[in-house]
């Protein structure tokens, strides 16, 4: 059974793998992983038993606007609800902001549009040779 935590305190890195950087060339080892649950503003995570099944990160001011860039369900948990349960935990987390924003591509806009997001215009870089976190 999948149960819910909006703290990392409690995992280690062991408990990070089965494929969440699908498509990644240079992906977070579980010990980065586990840096950058431990280092975000807010986060929730999904655990069945003792495995990491899924995770959503926030950074945020704390007073107006918050950021979302990772939401990630392991392959084999996916079109169970668990990210849609993220995505409801996170959001009543950040709900006192005036803004929570994040990038997806246009794919994924009606999943984020059903719990009340709206597509938006926006830019980025990405530095691909940095993707794994390592110096």
């Amino acid at each position: 059974m999948v149960r819910y935590t909006n703290s990392p305190g409690d995992v280690a890195a062991f408990q990070l793998t089965g494929g969440f950087w699908e498509g990644w060339p240079n992906p977070p080892s579980p010990e980065t992983h586990l840096r950058l649950l431990q280092q975000s503003d807010h986060v929730v995570l999904a655990l069945d038993d003792r495995q990491v099944v899924g995770f959503i990160t926030a950074i945020s001011d704390g007073v107006l606007a918050a950021y979302i860039p990772l939401l990630e369900v392991l392959p084999a948990y996916r079109v169970q609800g668990i990210g849609s349960e993220l995505v409801r935990r996170m959001l009543d987390q950040l709900s006192h902001l005036y803004m929570v924003d994040l990038l997806c591509d246009p794919e994924l806009q009606p999943f984020y549009a059903r719990h009340g997001m709206r597509p938006a215009t926006g830019m980025l870089m990405r530095n691909y040779d940095r993707q794994s976190g390592t110096p």
